[in-house]
């Protein structure tokens, strides 16, 4: 039998695979297109609510070579440092504390008008009449939908992006650091966002050398508006510039009944300015200066809003009272060796203006610093050591005094994410 005959009974097995090639090319090409169509053609997916879990239990230990008031031991607050010499005893004191352990829910929920979005976390770092005590605080009980929230949340005034990454809990005494309850309007939100707020007034009085005097006892504080405040953020891939504002009034009535007439009023302003930067793909500086009058509250450590002026001129009014001004300054950085090693250095300093009313001892200046080297061994847990320095300066009796800490801290992070 010939070739030709053997092909021509078999056909020919070259343009056969060919042909096949052809086909099996022509069939998937029109599969995949028709599967584009059908994924074309299908809505896209609807987001789903979900609700994480989050927090840390966290340890610190260390040595204060120092004093400070016995409610913050475990802390480097400036202006709980001694005002006179062994106000707290004898130096040094070892401290241990799980006061920074967090529990936090974080919420989400699509509706008609957008993502609604809830946040409830608390601590266990007593403040207020709890000072000194390891207790429930709260920190964010707040909601938000769309471009409006409310409820308790960082105020736009402060920039919680300056914080460093540092162990010891109270932070920077230069930084403007408040949480307070607002409702917040955010017309702009990402990288470059605009926010505004109202939020909850509160103002603290220094009554100096006349605080026993009992015309004092009979003057009360009063809020007739709540504070203003605003934030405007351009963020850049370089980083950020944030300038934020707040505008406050407070007034004070005297409601004794004699021949002095105490009452008086102050308006209260702030404006922030903070940044920050990439100085590489491993380095973040971070930087705030602020300046104010009757903004101490809302500043991370610092003491009274409004000071006694004297105004022996006019007998029916006597003493005034005046808004302190204020300057922040923050400069951290924070530096990440590798995966596992970061480490955090930086300066932090307050300077307020007193009036002559303000007794000696009342405070100034404060400046804090601390530089560590922190450890992540494996995901969500760090340990690491950081030493801290700190210094009060008094107004007018010539007393400083220097808090020196090293604190060692361990750290377990959780956090479980149901839904979405």
């Amino acid at each position: 039998m010939t070739e030709r005959t053997r092909n021509g009974q078999h056909g020919c097995p070259r343009r056969d695979r060919v042909m096949g090639w052809l086909l099996i090319a022509w069939l998937g090409t029109g599969a995949s297109t028709a599967s584009a169509q059908a994924t074309a053609q299908q809505p896209p997916q609807e987001p789903k609510p979900w609700m994480e879990i989050y927090g840390f239990a966290m340890l610190d230990i260390g040595q204060n070579f120092t004093r400070i008031s016995p409610d913050w031991y475990d802390t480097m607050r400036v202006t709980k440092l001694p005002t006179f010499e062994k106000e707290y005893g004898e130096d040094g004191d070892t401290f241990a504390s799980v006061r920074q352990t967090r529990f936090g829910v974080r919420t989400s929920s699509p509706t008609k008008l957008g993502e609604l979005k809830t946040q409830f976390e608390f601590e266990l770092f007593g403040t207020g009449v709890d000072a000194g005590q390891t207790t429930f605080r709260l920190r964010h009980a707040y909601g938000e939908l769309g471009a409006v929230g409310a409820g308790q949340y960082w105020s736009p005034f402060m920039d919680i992006d300056v914080f460093p990454n540092s162990l010891e809990y109270w932070g920077p005494t230069g930084m403007v650091f408040f949480r307070n309850v607002q409702v917040r309007w955010m017309p702009i939100k990402g990288d470059t966002r605009l926010t505004l707020a109202i939020e909850r007034p509160g103002a603290s009085a220094d009554q100096g050398v006349y605080a026993d005097r009992i015309e004092l006892e009979n003057v009360k504080g009063r809020f007739p508006l709540p504070d203003f405040s605003g934030e405007y953020r351009i963020g850049r891939p370089w980083g950020y510039v944030e300038i934020a504002g707040i505008l406050r009034y407070i007034a004070w009535d005297d409601v004794l009944d004699d021949e002095f007439d105490l009452s008086g009023d102050a308006t209260g302003w702030g404006v922030n300015l903070s940044s920050n930067l990439k100085a590489g793909p491993r380095t973040t500086i971070r930087l705030q200066v602020m300046y104010g009058e009757g903004v101490e509250n809302y500043m991370n450590d610092a003491p009274v809003d409004i000071g006694i002026v004297n105004n022996f001129s006019n007998p029916r009014t006597p003493i005034l009272g005046k808004a302190l001004p204020i300057v922040g300054v923050v400069a951290f950085l924070d530096h990440n060796w590798n995966d596992r090693w970061s480490s955090a250095i930086g300066y932090s300093r307050t300077d307020i203006d007193n009036t002559e009313a303000q007794l000696p001892e009342a405070y100034k200046t404060g400046q804090y610093a601390l530089g560590n080297l922190l450890f992540t061994p494996v995901p969500n847990m760090m340990v690491g050591g950081e030493l801290q320095w700190g210094r009060r300066e008094n107004f007018s009796d010539g007393f400083q005094y220097d808090g020196f800490k090293i604190q060692f801290s361990f750290k377990y992070n959780f956090s479980h994410k149901l839904g979405g």
